[in-house]
């Protein structure tokens, strides 16, 4: 049986939007999860969603129990995860308000725990494979969905996940530019991590927000812009989402 969680919550929240819905607490071994579980149906398939950084984003990106929320998924019986993200474009086609599918990642962050395997089996490693660390079909069916309702997207690109909260200073941005990253953010990569160790299928839909602080021909970044502009595109997301659900079978 498809079920679908969603990390992030933005507007998906809405009761209108998420039918027979109820909320379900959820500890796991690894502590609670940033949020309780939020239970119901968006056209016709359960939908789990999760809010990262709690109900009313009071939970800093380092202190996100990115453990606890994957697994919390995973025990309600989740079948794929779709997270949606901020990001800063490293790119100059990658315009605010894009939408980007992520197709890998460069994890630069430093405090988290990014493994359920603090110890291995006795003759067992758990080594687990991350060449391609978002689910291919699941990928697919995001760019397709996007391209059917028309949204502007970017059908692969590259995250770096940093630590945050700070933004970066103008010479990291450029060093992660020459890395080949395309995105900035301070979320994903640990979730893909964890995602990929539990075996669920884990895909993103991100949106360019700003343009860090590479571009000096430009004030740097700043929160209210990001919410400026997420805000102004959210729906874009949502629409995506909603059309991305109903094709998941």
């Amino acid at each position: 049986m498809v079920k679908i969680g969603i990390i992030g919550g933005s507007g998906l929240e809405n009761p209108d939007i998420l039918k027979s819905s109820e909320e379900i607490a959820i500890a796991t071994p690894y502590g609670l999860p940033s949020s309780s579980l939020l239970s119901g149906k968006i056209s016709g398939n359960d939908i789990v969603i999760l809010s990262r950084h709690g109900r009313h984003h009071t939970i800093p990106p380092t202190e996100v129990n990115n453990r606890a929320n994957i697994y919390a998924l995973k025990e309600a019986g989740c079948t794929h995860i779709i997270a949606t993200t901020a990001c800063g474009s490293l790119r100059e086609e990658i315009g605010r308000g894009d939408l980007v599918i992520p197709d890998q990642f460069i994890d630069f962050t430093r405090h988290r725990s990014i493994t359920f395997f603090n110890e291995f089996e006795k003759g067992r490693m758990n080594h687990t494979a991350m060449a391609d660390p978002f689910d291919r079909r699941l990928r697919d069916l995001i760019i397709s969905s996007a391209e059917e309702i028309g949204l502007r997207i970017h059908k692969a690109g590259t995250v770096i996940t940093i630590e945050g909260p700070r933004f970066s200073t103008r010479a990291e941005s450029k060093m992660f530019r020459m890395w080949g990253a395309d995105l900035i953010n301070m979320s994903i990569a640990p979730e893909a991590i964890l995602a990929n160790e539990t075996g669920v299928p884990y895909a993103v839909i991100a949106m360019s927000t700003d343009y860090d602080c590479w571009k000096e021909d430009e004030a740097p970044v700043s929160w209210e812009e990001v919410i400026a502009v997420f805000n102004k595109n959210v729906g874009n997301v949502l629409n995506l989402l909603i059309k991305v659900i109903q094709g998941i079978r």
